[in-house]
């Protein structure tokens, strides 16, 4: 990721780790051929409002010497912005202010396109497909809200880990702000819709938070 930004970086950084990717931050496009090397990433979240190089010279540079993915992030509304992106080869486009779930979904949406992950995740009997948003508990098919579907998605990649409600809160709504009962009246709802095809999947660890674990994980 090259951002200047710190806050947002920060938050980026710790989202993209929370779904399980190695995550390494730049502030600047400085070096940028010898990390590329170094680092091989199989993606690069890319602001365009940079010091020295902008993200359009620094996309030039990943389009000539890697074959990554890049999504680039930026303040810039404006279509001939977007364009020009697109034009020059990034691959998606995302703009501030934006959720982070949305922005870790677009990411994952590239890295699935580019072939380096796969779209679906199993959990027991669960089988969360997340390019088609199909959601099968036991073989039968479970209808979800965008939000719970949201959640489910990020639950899925943090499988097997105890996440707390402000974590949930950063990456499904984008905000550490909101109340906390929020998190709960949809951890509720979609714990209820999985069981109705099966037993429970969908923990509450008291005092931690929430986990996605089969029985017998």
């Amino acid at each position: 990721m090259i951002e200047d930004a710190e806050a947002i970086a920060a938050a980026v950084s710790s989202a993209l780790r929370d779904a399980g990717y190695q995550v390494q931050v730049r502030p600047d496009g400085r070096d940028l051929e010898g990390e590329l090397t170094r680092f091989r990433p199989d993606l690069v979240v890319l602001d365009v409002m940079l010091p020295g190089r902008d993200g359009f010279a620094l996309l030039d540079v990943i389009r000539r010497t890697s074959a990554a993915g890049v999504v680039m992030l930026t303040a810039r509304d404006g279509v001939s912005d977007r364009l020009r992106g697109l034009d020059g080869g990034a691959d998606d486009y995302v703009v501030k202010p934006f959720v982070l779930a949305e922005l870790v979904a677009r990411v994952s949406a590239v890295l699935r396109r580019l072939g380096r992950t796969t779209s679906t995740v199993q959990i027991g009997d669960l089988v969360v497909d997340a390019d088609s948003a199909v959601v099968l508990r036991g073989g039968v098919s479970v209808e979800l809200t965008a939000t719970e579907l949201r959640l489910l998605r990020y639950l899925a990649a943090q499988r097997g880990r105890v996440v707390g409600k402000t974590q949930i809160l950063t990456a499904v709504w984008g905000y550490e702000d909101y109340d906390p009962n929020l998190v709960e009246v949809h951890v509720s709802a979609l714990r209820r819709k999985l069981e109705e095809h099966g037993p429970r999947l969908l923990h509450t660890v008291r005092g931690l938070g929430y986990v996605l674990r089969a029985e017998d994980s």
